[in-house]
Protein backbone atom coordinates (compact mmCIF):
# COMPACT_ATOMS: atom_id res chain seq x y z
CA UNK A 1 0.00 0.00 0.00
CA UNK A 2 1.50 3.02 -1.10
CA UNK A 3 0.79 6.18 1.48
CA UNK A 4 -0.74 9.31 1.17
CA UNK A 5 0.65 12.84 1.48
CA UNK A 6 -1.02 15.96 2.53
CA UNK A 7 -0.40 18.16 -0.34
CA UNK A 8 -1.24 22.27 -0.74
CA UNK A 9 -1.38 23.66 -4.40
CA UNK A 10 -1.88 27.49 -4.67
CA UNK A 11 -3.94 28.67 -7.21
CA UNK A 12 -4.66 32.03 -9.14
CA UNK A 13 -6.06 33.64 -12.21
CA UNK A 14 -5.65 37.41 -13.22
CA UNK A 15 -7.09 36.77 -16.68
CA UNK A 16 -11.03 36.02 -17.98
CA UNK A 17 -13.63 35.40 -15.51
CA UNK A 18 -11.36 34.36 -12.72
CA UNK A 19 -14.06 33.05 -10.47
CA UNK A 20 -15.36 30.47 -13.17
CA UNK A 21 -11.59 29.50 -13.52
CA UNK A 22 -11.05 28.56 -9.58
CA UNK A 23 -14.16 26.78 -9.60
CA UNK A 24 -13.14 25.00 -12.93
CA UNK A 25 -9.72 23.88 -11.12
CA UNK A 26 -10.51 22.81 -8.09
CA UNK A 27 -13.27 20.72 -9.85
CA UNK A 28 -10.12 19.18 -12.11
CA UNK A 29 -8.05 18.73 -8.92
CA UNK A 30 -11.31 17.01 -7.08
CA UNK A 31 -10.89 14.24 -9.86
CA UNK A 32 -6.91 13.58 -9.51
CA UNK A 33 -6.88 10.05 -9.73
CA UNK A 34 -5.48 8.03 -5.86
CA UNK A 35 -5.84 11.59 -4.11
CA UNK A 36 -8.66 12.78 -2.00
CA UNK A 37 -9.56 16.93 -1.65
CA UNK A 38 -9.92 17.42 2.03
CA UNK A 39 -9.84 20.91 1.88
CA UNK A 40 -10.16 24.58 -0.10
CA UNK A 41 -10.01 27.79 1.22
CA UNK A 42 -11.46 31.13 0.26
CA UNK A 43 -10.51 33.59 -2.30
CA UNK A 44 -8.87 36.42 -2.23
CA UNK A 45 -8.39 38.92 -4.11
CA UNK A 46 -5.06 41.02 -4.73
CA UNK A 47 -2.54 43.18 -6.62
CA UNK A 48 -0.38 41.66 -9.27
CA UNK A 49 3.25 41.55 -8.69
CA UNK A 50 4.21 43.31 -11.76
CA UNK A 51 4.26 46.84 -11.32
CA UNK A 52 1.38 48.42 -12.70
CA UNK A 53 2.52 51.51 -14.86
CA UNK A 54 4.12 48.99 -16.78
CA UNK A 55 1.57 46.60 -17.61
CA UNK A 56 -1.75 48.93 -16.19
CA UNK A 57 -4.37 46.31 -17.86
CA UNK A 58 -3.84 43.77 -15.68
CA UNK A 59 -6.59 42.33 -13.41
CA UNK A 60 -5.83 41.85 -9.80
CA UNK A 61 -5.41 38.04 -9.50
CA UNK A 62 -8.02 35.89 -7.22
CA UNK A 63 -5.64 33.53 -4.56
CA UNK A 64 -6.76 30.33 -3.21
CA UNK A 65 -5.52 27.19 -1.83
CA UNK A 66 -6.04 23.13 -1.74
CA UNK A 67 -5.83 20.41 0.14
CA UNK A 68 -5.07 17.15 -1.69
CA UNK A 69 -4.38 14.08 0.39
CA UNK A 70 -2.59 11.75 -2.66
CA UNK A 71 -0.26 8.90 -3.58
CA UNK A 72 0.65 10.95 -6.76
CA UNK A 73 4.78 11.52 -6.97
CA UNK A 74 5.54 15.04 -6.42
CA UNK A 75 7.04 15.05 -10.17
CA UNK A 76 3.63 13.66 -11.42
CA UNK A 77 1.89 15.86 -9.35
CA UNK A 78 3.68 19.30 -11.57
CA UNK A 79 2.63 17.48 -14.33
CA UNK A 80 -0.95 16.99 -13.37
CA UNK A 81 -1.15 20.71 -12.90
CA UNK A 82 0.20 21.96 -15.52
CA UNK A 83 -2.11 19.95 -17.45
CA UNK A 84 -5.01 21.57 -15.74
CA UNK A 85 -3.38 24.83 -16.46
CA UNK A 86 -3.43 24.18 -20.01
CA UNK A 87 -7.15 22.93 -20.19
CA UNK A 88 -7.80 26.15 -18.18
CA UNK A 89 -6.00 28.59 -21.28
CA UNK A 90 -2.72 28.65 -19.13
CA UNK A 91 0.12 30.26 -22.13
CA UNK A 92 3.57 28.57 -20.66
CA UNK A 93 5.23 30.35 -23.63
CA UNK A 94 4.21 33.94 -22.07
CA UNK A 95 5.96 33.37 -18.40
CA UNK A 96 5.74 36.03 -15.61
CA UNK A 97 2.38 37.90 -17.96
CA UNK A 98 -1.26 37.56 -17.27
CA UNK A 99 -2.35 34.36 -16.81
CA UNK A 100 -6.17 32.40 -16.90
CA UNK A 101 -4.63 29.99 -14.03
CA UNK A 102 -1.19 29.65 -12.11
CA UNK A 103 -1.16 26.26 -9.56
CA UNK A 104 1.72 26.11 -7.78
CA UNK A 105 2.95 23.08 -5.26
CA UNK A 106 3.37 24.98 -2.29
CA UNK A 107 3.90 21.81 0.10
CA UNK A 108 4.24 17.93 -0.32
CA UNK A 109 3.79 16.20 2.34
CA UNK A 110 6.96 17.41 5.31
CA UNK A 111 9.56 16.71 1.94
CA UNK A 112 11.83 19.60 0.98
CA UNK A 113 12.58 18.68 -2.86
CA UNK A 114 14.54 20.21 -5.66
CA UNK A 115 15.37 18.24 -8.19
CA UNK A 116 13.84 18.36 -11.98
CA UNK A 117 11.73 21.21 -11.81
CA UNK A 118 10.11 20.52 -8.73
CA UNK A 119 10.98 23.00 -6.11
CA UNK A 120 8.86 22.60 -2.80
CA UNK A 121 8.17 23.81 -0.40
CA UNK A 122 7.37 26.95 -2.76
CA UNK A 123 10.82 28.87 -2.43
CA UNK A 124 8.81 32.31 -1.98
CA UNK A 125 5.72 31.09 -0.54
CA UNK A 126 6.76 32.64 3.67
CA UNK A 127 7.30 35.83 1.98
CA UNK A 128 3.99 36.24 0.20
CA UNK A 129 0.72 37.12 1.82
CA UNK A 130 -1.19 36.15 -1.12
CA UNK A 131 -0.27 32.75 -0.62
CA UNK A 132 -0.30 32.45 3.35
CA UNK A 133 -3.41 33.70 3.79
CA UNK A 134 -5.24 30.74 2.20
CA UNK A 135 -2.77 28.55 3.70
CA UNK A 136 -3.81 30.03 7.48
CA UNK A 137 -7.52 29.63 6.53
CA UNK A 138 -7.30 25.66 6.14
CA UNK A 139 -4.33 24.39 8.39
CA UNK A 140 -2.87 27.51 10.59
CA UNK A 141 -0.90 25.13 12.63
CA UNK A 142 0.90 23.24 9.49
CA UNK A 143 4.35 23.80 9.94
CA UNK A 144 7.13 25.11 7.24
CA UNK A 145 9.87 21.78 6.75
CA UNK A 146 12.41 24.48 6.27
CA UNK A 147 11.87 27.30 8.31
CA UNK A 148 10.27 25.19 11.14
CA UNK A 149 7.54 27.73 12.28
CA UNK A 150 3.46 27.52 11.31
CA UNK A 151 1.47 29.17 8.57
CA UNK A 152 0.11 31.58 11.14
CA UNK A 153 3.73 32.44 12.58
CA UNK A 154 5.00 33.13 9.28
CA UNK A 155 2.03 35.46 8.02
CA UNK A 156 2.05 37.22 11.45
CA UNK A 157 5.80 38.04 10.59
CA UNK A 158 5.10 39.27 6.76
CA UNK A 159 1.18 41.09 7.69
CA UNK A 160 0.99 44.26 9.14
CA UNK A 161 -1.90 43.66 11.97
CA UNK A 162 -4.35 45.49 10.61
CA UNK A 163 -4.23 42.64 7.59
CA UNK A 164 -4.12 40.24 9.94
CA UNK A 165 -7.53 41.34 11.80
CA UNK A 166 -8.95 41.71 8.65
CA UNK A 167 -8.66 38.12 8.08
CA UNK A 168 -9.36 36.79 11.11
CA UNK A 169 -13.25 38.79 10.56
CA UNK A 170 -13.22 37.14 7.12
CA UNK A 171 -13.41 41.04 5.57
CA UNK A 172 -11.15 40.67 2.82
CA UNK A 173 -12.23 37.53 1.36
CA UNK A 174 -13.94 37.90 -2.15
CA UNK A 175 -16.28 35.03 -2.10
CA UNK A 176 -17.32 31.89 -0.77
CA UNK A 177 -15.07 28.84 -1.26
CA UNK A 178 -15.25 27.58 -4.90
CA UNK A 179 -17.75 25.23 -6.02
CA UNK A 180 -16.82 21.87 -4.44
CA UNK A 181 -18.71 18.68 -3.97
CA UNK A 182 -17.01 16.59 -1.41
CA UNK A 183 -16.39 13.61 -3.82
CA UNK A 184 -15.72 10.16 -3.50
CA UNK A 185 -11.34 8.81 -3.19
CA UNK A 186 -10.25 8.14 -6.61
CA UNK A 187 -8.06 4.96 -6.69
Amino acid sequence: SVSREAVFTGCGPNLGDRRDLCDRAVTLLGLLPHSQMTGVSSLYETEPIADSRTDPGRQRFLNGAVRLETELAPHSLLEVCREVESALGRDHDHRGGARTMDLDILFYGTRSIDEGGVIVPHPRLHLRRFVLIPLVELEPGWVHPVIGQTMRALLDAVADSSVVRRIDAAGSRYGSRPTCTSSPQKD
